[in-house]
């Protein structure tokens, strides 16, 4: 089946389309068969020859061709190529870390065991008697007789030995209770040692790093938190506005996790920046209000949208504020007063904001607006808003003509404007 398997992949990839060095995407069957045949055809075919049919039909076989078989492993650096446009996945990087570190440790406790037995097979009156694989047997009663032909550890108790020592000796030096006596092992050893020390700084310097950035946005909460604890003990802040400031504080953190949208995009060009604020800004621009918009218009105005939250008793607007946007309830609700009478009770979907006329006028509030619940905005500034009109000028007419009758309340109604 694994025969069948490398062919059709071989056959797959001659049809398998590749991004060229200068970006592109290459379709061309003859560029394909190509680039394939210059990289990675000669390691697949070889990877992909049936040397287990040698065994079959009681072929002899050489070491040489034994090592043909680890030219598969060359595969994996494929594997590790198409990995790597998860290696922003921090949970993905850690486990392929501490997937080839141990694969690695395998690959050396099989070449341990190799030397092990090479020196018992040597019969070498010198050596064959001190061997690890030897001492072993001893240990556990299982020694080798009939020239080392006979007996000996299983291969199950062979392996776990040599498995330990290659990771004792990769995270530290050893524990001694399994040893290097013959040269080959202590040659074999100080390799592990050396590869070792290289492994603790490639690995585990790796998974450090990892593990910092899966706790950044914690430790940043932190930081901020006492920066902001700091600012209220140095300021002596009363205890209400402490307060009121610490949970705003925490809130907005839950909704956005610390991240300042306007700041993750102002280095996009303008025509990105657009789309994405489309997007992020859809359920507002979808009102009846700017149905006769440009899409050019809309991408325009959605440059000038901003995200705003409220929490319970906070409040938006105060009697007689200068009004400085159009403000859409996401989520949430408010409350209109004047002289603590509650004019009117807004949720979500409603508009809120004032009817405009000139451009330089001074619009002032006739009332407080006030959060009941936590509650999610989107303002529309109105600086921004009149720069778009004015390069919309066939829309700026049907603009003011239909915002007084889409808001919800008009917070200039009955206020003599400055």
């Amino acid at each position: 089946i694994l025969f069948l398997l490398c062919q059709a992949d071989i056959i797959l990839n001659f049809r398998t389309t590749y991004v060229s060095k200068s970006g592109q995407v290459i379709f061309e069957a003859r560029s394909i068969c190509i680039h394939y045949v210059t990289t990675w055809f000669i390691i697949d075919l070889i990877a992909a020859l049936p040397f287990d049919l040698l065994y079959a039909f009681n072929v002899t076989v050489v070491s040489l061709v034994h090592l043909l078989k680890t030219v598969r492993l060359l595969r994996l650096l494929r594997l590790l190529q198409k990995l790597d446009r998860y290696s922003q996945h921090s949970t993905i990087v850690l486990t392929l870390l501490m997937s080839m570190f141990a694969l690695l440790a395998h690959w050396m406790a099989c070449i341990w065991y190799v030397i092990g037995k090479r020196e018992m097979e040597q019969n070498n009156p010198l050596t064959w008697d001190i061997g690890w694989l030897h001492e072993l047997g001893k240990r556990i009663e299982s020694p080798y007789y009939d020239n080392n032909t006979l007996g000996g550890p299983s291969i199950r108790s062979a392996y776990i030995a040599a498995l330990y020592f290659t990771l004792s000796s990769l995270t530290s030096v050893g524990f001694g209770n399994v040893s290097a006596n013959t040269d080959a092992e202590k040659i074999f050893s100080i390799c592990t040692m050396l590869i070792g020390a290289l492994m603790h700084a490639l690995v585990f310097g790796n998974v450090t790093a990892i593990i910092q950035r899966m706790y950044s946005r914690w430790s940043l909460y932190h930081t901020r938190t006492k920066d902001l604890k700091d600012f209220i003990r140095v300021h002596h802040l009363p205890q209400q506005l402490k307060q009121r400031m610490l949970e705003y504080f925490q809130t907005t953190w839950s909704v956005n996790n610390g991240i300042d949208s306007n700041e993750l995009l102002k280095d996009f060009p303008d025509e990105l920046r657009s789309d994405i604020t489309m997007h992020l800004n859809k359920e507002i621009l979808q009102l009846s209000l700017f149905e006769c918009a440009s899409r050019g218009c809309l991408r325009s105005l959605s440059l000038h949208i901003k995200t705003s939250f409220c929490a319970p008793g906070e409040y938006l607007l105060r009697q007689g504020d200068a009004l400085q946007a159009i403000y859409f309830v996401c989520s949430g609700s408010m409350e209109v007063l004047k002289d603590s009478t509650v004019l009117a009770i807004l949720g979500k979907g409603d508009l809120i904001g004032a009817n405009l006329s000139i451009r330089d006028q001074v619009i002032k509030t006739n009332a407080d607006v006030k959060a009941l619940t936590y509650c999610d905005l989107q303002c529309i500034i109105l600086k921004g808003l009149f720069e778009v009109l004015d390069l919309y000028p066939e829309y700026a007419h049907k603009f003011v003509e239909d915002i007084q009758h889409d808001l919800t309340y008009n917070l200039r109604e009955g206020h003599e404007s400055d």
